[in-house]
């Protein structure tokens, strides 16, 4: 018998001062039987990075064929492509082809460098590809604010990240690893 999913349910406020992009969302995020909750947070904090109208959750590690997030066009076309971990070549090149902007959102350390420098040039042909870098502080962190019901605020600032409840607040600094962001 198959494991189900935890269910969490999320009252998000964002702030995005360098979009310009502000709102108050409630999102509903099934956290697979592997997922861990660093995991399910990073995933959370991406959607939170690139919120956006038609912006959704997919069955992610459920799907192959899918990402953690993706906005489609009112056409069906994969506008943004968003996968969190380290994904192998194959599925990077798949994303890279199928939507017009691919963010991987990798963490996990010195495990990070190991993974990205044997795929690096091979993907450099991609430019529609942005990989960026999470710090393990940061998601560590992010894993302990996971609750099965939470109200979070997510300021974005400069590139840099605050996202917390009332009592605890996370400081994310992202790296850029390869593309503009």
């Amino acid at each position: 018998m198959a494991i189900k999913a935890t269910i969490f349910k999320v009252k998000l406020q964002v702030a995005d001062m360098d979009r310009a992009y502000y709102d108050d969302l409630s999102l509903t995020i099934a956290q697979h039987s592997s997922e861990t909750d660093e995991r399910t947070m990073i995933r959370l904090l991406a959607f939170a990075l690139h919120a956006s109208e038609g912006l959704k959750f997919t069955e992610g590690i459920s799907a192959e064929d899918e990402p953690d997030i993706w906005r489609k066009s009112l056409s069906g076309e994969i506008e943004i492509w968003i996968d969190v971990g380290l994904p192998d070549e194959k599925r990077i090149r798949k994303a890279c082809n199928r939507a017009k902007t691919v963010y991987i959102y990798a963490y996990g350390g010195r495990t990070v460098q190991t993974w990205w420098q044997p795929i690096a040039e091979n993907l450099s042909r991609h430019k529609n590809l942005k990989v960026i870098i999470l710090p393990p502080t940061a998601t560590r962190s992010l894993g302990e604010l996971a609750q099965r019901t939470m109200a979070l605020q997510c300021t974005i600032q400069d590139g840099q990240i605050w996202i917390g409840d009332s009592i605890n607040n996370v400081f994310v600094e992202p790296e850029i690893l390869y593309g503009a962001v």
